[in-house]
């Protein structure tokens, strides 16, 4: 069963640009579809600079969208508008950011940074508020002793997962975690992402996790949605992907890790070029400016996506000519 449903998502920027304040548009998510199954994790890997974190904060609201659905559980989140249905919309979904040095309030204590989502969005008792904060804070790792403590007096990764008891209060269904351990020593980062994946396993929880770490996402991930100037180009079962990658971008992607050497029979593609100004975005196939086999009509056309099994497809030229 789908708890997500992205469907032809846009997310359109205008900015200034120079001293004549000439506007200009900036194409950050290109028509984005995709789905995410109850109790899965999906994985969002690309570049930085392809739209993941967009895609995260469109989903939030924290951004508006300015085209697309975004289903969950039966409701386009895109469209509602009153407050009580986005305040019922963030008891159901949560996000963990990046930065744990950011992300919690400096001027509040750990007690006040937990609590408070309940105290906003319910009408439980301190006790039964404080009985759930102690709860969170144990299937994160902590206890009790934090609460009177304020987030600078914490390492990085202590930090995190006091971010993930936050996210964890309102028993939400979705969580969405964005590059949640990049801003962590690495020793650390096994450690949050082995929390990730228990908390997933005993609480049956839903993940929409974003990282360009594929060493992560390998290891984390059911399926893989892969990214590149705001379109999914390929998606797929984690192993489909890392054994069976088909479009160019994604094999690129592999192929600069090199413990995921990909089949003897699959080709080594490294990528030239940088990724193109999302003010720019070339014409056709938006990957044509770097790919090694890019052919007349992909500068002219968009690919449909091909299919290679019933969870595996990609948007390439190269497969539609077979």
């Amino acid at each position: 069963m789908n708890l997500l449903e992205i469907s032809d998502l846009h997310v359109e920027y205008t900015s200034r640009k120079g001293v004549s304040g000439t506007e200009q548009k900036i194409h950050a998510l290109n028509g984005v579809s995709f789905d995410i199954q109850k109790g899965e994790i999906l994985s969002i890997a690309g570049e930085s600079g392809c739209g993941k974190s967009t895609l995260a904060k469109a989903i939030m609201k924290l951004i508006e969208s300015s085209d697309g659905e975004i289903d969950f559980d039966g409701k386009n989140i895109a469209q509602i508008k009153k407050l009580e249905d986005i305040q019922k919309f963030y008891q159901k979904v949560q996000i963990i950011f990046q930065n744990p040095y950011s992300s919690l309030n400096p001027k509040m204590k750990i007690g006040q940074i937990l609590r408070e989502p309940l105290e906003i969005n319910t009408r439980l008792k301190r006790a039964e508020i404080n009985q759930i904060v102690a709860e969170k804070l144990s299937q994160v790792g902590l206890d009790t002793s934090v609460l009177d403590l304020y987030p600078h007096e914490f390492s990085g990764g202590q930090r995190q997962r006091i971010a993930i008891a936050r996210a964890l209060v309102m028993n939400p269904e979705l969580i969405i975690a964005d590059e949640p351990v990049s801003a962590l020593d690495v020793s650390i980062q096994a450690q949050i992402i082995n929390l990730l994946k228990t908390l997933k396993d005993n609480y049956n929880l839903t993940f929409l996790f974003i990282s360009h770490d594929l060493s992560v996402i390998k290891y984390i991930s059911d399926r893989i949605a892969v990214m590149y100037l705001g379109e999914i180009v390929e998606i797929g079962r984690t192993n489909e992907i890392f054994t069976a990658a088909k479009h160019p971008y994604t094999k690129a992607l592999l192929s600069a890790v090199p413990q995921f050497t990909q089949k003897e029979d699959n080709e080594t593609i490294t990528l030239s070029g940088e990724l193109p100004s999302p003010d720019k975005l070339p014409n056709g196939c938006k990957f044509h400016t770097r790919c090694p086999y890019a052919m007349d009509k992909c500068k002219e056309s968009e690919p449909y996506y091909s299919e290679f099994s019933p969870t595996h497809n990609c948007r390439c030229f190269l497969y539609e000519e077979k």
